[in-house]
């Protein structure tokens, strides 16, 4: 079979297949394996049928990414963007969105005339703690007629996985998996002292590196295995670049879980570089012009140390970068006119962007609590950008390490080597906003259907399965036993029963839960009939019990629009650690950050905060650089007040672009406040501008 003159491999052949008798389709293939053609079949199929298709993605720069695919292919009235930044083309047949946006959609009750399908991408994403309720209420909530394909590279339980969707939306869900890898990933172990190895023979190496490097021996006499003295050969992140680039191996992408370190390791390797370049001579010449064009329409964008580094075929990406270098550094990686990129988690999600070798600069991550070693699935995500499809025989995979690390890492990575995906699980856990929204719209008893549907429940209720299952046969047992055993036996059986009843049930008393709390502090009244901060919180989508608590005791009354706007930006985003501000707080903003920092500490937000388990995010020192984006001060004016060792520009078009969607949620508030509708829409224009409307 062939589909835009290529070949398909037999899964994709099998998927496209599927989708074309009428089935959902969930494909489970490695990263670069090809699932994206399948998604490409289902919206040239939905076009030429003159019929909708919608397709979401967990990240914006996924979303982006499908949007100028696509529009390049279709053309620019087929394919609309809707993304909460920006909407283009709402009414377009092939829709590109966040997956919040549809589920939000979907609970307003929006009409989806002529919607053929769903492309979910990334679907494992369902487990992420903070996002994924919207997952599975989207799969919930989507009309039974509507075909879904879900695309994931690390679903290890897709059966359980596929059965719940085919239970849940009454139609046949067909798993499609390739565990083959189109380009298959070697695996090495980098140190100055061995060179490239392969893991067993570092491990060989490292045998004999001890015996000259014993460990060092606590103050109790205790040898530490594996943390041998060190012989003075540090390995640098350059040396490992060096290597790749001597065996071939470019381009690279270095993976490096700081933000200051992928900036740090980029000017380190362009200074080593010595003036020289990883670009040939015609590489060269073009990253100049595409580097000098950006710099005629913005002059301050790119400093010294980056253009050097990019005219040196070097770059550095994190999600704190500035939405044009962002932008800059991905075209230019397309282009393969950035030979080595140093680059943080975010560049490993979804995004089309392969690399010959990939290389690991330890195998932890900070979680933002604290270092933590990285899970199967973080690790394949990142090394599956290894070998490209057609110009790849095969892709390389190699971890910086030196003989005093080794023992830190040797088990970790075998784990990393030999093991599965670690199985999607259920995040399920209605906000507050989707609770009022579910009771506003369905009877007590269609909200509990719609509970007890999702992938949390199912699973709960697979397990109080096998506990009763566990029941029949210890009671299957009583009979041969003595009256002293057989008393205990019972005893053990009913509460094995009692445990089964709770878990079967547990999914709805904690939605019940909610409700009670939502009852006690005034949203609703008894009968669940709305009061007023159940009415305010069914638009407020962020920080919701916070901001509901902030309109309804005032706090956002008769503050000018840019005080408000930097409010709200302090409600949505918090500076990182290591990060100094010289922007001070005064007159009416001052006023307005005591008054809510009072809401912060009320008893009513610290429980929310308690029950969803999520931390509220509230930082004063934001409202000032909201308040001079909605008085018109340049994005470069506002840096000026942050003093930071890693570029913090992504940072704060993120917290204005989320305070410009919280407007939205305002105007929907006061929608029967003509002067507040007037001032908020004046506010909306005032900061829907320059770096806030950049498609990143």
């Amino acid at each position: 079979m062939k589909f835009q003159n290529l070949e398909l491999d037999p899964f994709q052949a099998d998927a496209i297949a599927a989708l074309d008798r009428g089935a959902s389709v969930l494909v489970c293939a490695p990263t670069g394996t090809g699932k994206t053609i399948i998604a490409d079949w289902l919206v040239d199929r939905a076009l030429t049928r003159k019929r909708q298709v919608i397709y979401t993605a967990p990240i914006k720069a996924l979303s982006n990414q499908k949007f100028r695919d696509w529009t390049r292919v279709h053309g620019d009235d087929a394919i609309g963007l809707l993304t909460g930044d920006l909407v283009i083309r709402r009414d377009a047949p092939c829709r590109v969105m966040t997956t919040e946006i549809l589920r939000n959609m979907l609970l307003q009750d929006e009409a989806f005339k002529d919607l053929d399908a769903v492309i979910i991408d990334e679907i494992h994403f369902l487990d992420d703690r903070e996002r994924g309720t919207v997952w599975e209420e989207l799969l919930i909530y989507l009309p039974k007629t509507v075909q879904i394909l879900g695309l994931s590279a690390t679903l290890s339980n897709a059966a359980q996985f596929a059965a719940w969707m085919s239970e849940v939306r009454q139609t046949e869900m067909v798993v499609i998996r390739q565990d083959q890898r189109s380009v298959p990933l070697d695996f090495w172990v980098y140190s100055v002292e061995t060179g490239m190895v392969r893991p067993n023979q570092f491990d060989a190496e490292h045998e004999r590196w001890l015996k000259k490097h014993p460990p060092v021996k606590s103050r109790d006499g205790r040898g530490e295995r594996g943390r041998g003295r060190s012989s003075g050969g540090t390995t640098r992140h350059s040396d490992a670049v060096h290597a790749v680039w001597q065996a071939a191996g470019l381009p690279c992408l270095y993976f490096v879980f700081s933000r200051k370190l992928t900036e740090q390791n980029a000017r380190s390797l362009t200074e080593r570089l010595e003036g020289n370049s990883l670009l040939d001579e015609a590489q060269g010449v073009e990253v100049r012009a595409i580097v000098g064009a950006l710099e005629k329409e913005h002059p301050q964008l790119i400093d010294d140390d980056l253009r050097r580094a990019l005219f040196a075929g070097v770059a550095w990406h994190h999600a704190g970068c500035h939405v044009m270098v962002k932008a800059l550094v991905e075209d230019l990686y397309e282009r393969r006119l950035v030979r080595v990129l140093y680059c943080t988690s975010t560049f490993a999600l979804g995004i089309n962007m392969p690399a010959r070798t990939v290389i690991f600069d330890g195998l932890k991550k900070f979680d933002g609590i604290s270092m933590r070693p990285l899970t199967t699935r973080e690790f394949l995500q990142k090394a599956g950008r290894a070998g490209r499809r057609g110009m790849d025989t095969e892709g390389h995979v190699v971890i910086r390490v030196d003989h005093s690390e080794w023992g830190d890492i040797r088990e970790p990575l075998h784990r990393l080597l030999q093991g599965q995906p670690e199985p999607v699980r259920s995040s399920f856990s209605l906000s507050f906003n989707s609770v009022v929204n579910l009771l506003s719209r369905n009877t007590l008893d269609r909200v509990r259907d719609i509970v007890e549907r999702s992938f949390l429940s199912f699973a709960r209720q697979a397990e109080a399965r096998r506990m009763e299952a566990d029941v029949e046969r210890m009671r299957g047992q009583l009979e041969a036993m003595a009256d002293k055993t057989a008393k205990r036996h019972e005893k053990d059986i009913h509460k094995l029963e009692r445990r089964a009843e709770d878990v079967e049930n547990r999914s709805w008393m904690e939605f019940e839960g909610r409700i009670r709390f939502l009852v006690e502090i005034g949203y609703l009244a008894p009968d669940l009939t709305f009061n007023a901060g159940a009415k305010v919180l069914t638009h407020i989508q962020m920080e919701e019990i916070f901001v509901t608590e902030l309109i309804l005791s005032g706090t956002l009354e008769d503050l000018s629009g840019p005080t408000l706007f930097g409010l709200l930006c302090a409600v949505n985003k918090e500076f990182g650690r290591n990060v100094r501000v010289r922007a001070r707080l005064q007159g009416q903003a001052l006023n307005a950050a005591r008054d809510a920092n009072k809401v912060r500490m009320s008893k009513t937000v610290v429980e929310a905060e308690r029950i969803t388990g999520f931390g509220v995010t509230w930082c004063p020192e934001m409202i000032p650089f909201g308040a001079m984006w909605a008085e018109g001060r340049s994005f470069n004016d506002c840096l000026l007040f942050i003093d930071s060792e890693t570029d913090m520009s992504g940072d704060l078009v993120g917290a204005f672009r989320r305070a410009k969607d919280l407007i939205g949620q305002l105007k929907d508030v006061y929608k029967e406040d003509e002067s507040k509708q007037s001032m908020l829409a004046d506010l909306l224009r005032a900061v829907s501008r320059d770096e806030v409307l950049v498609i990143d």
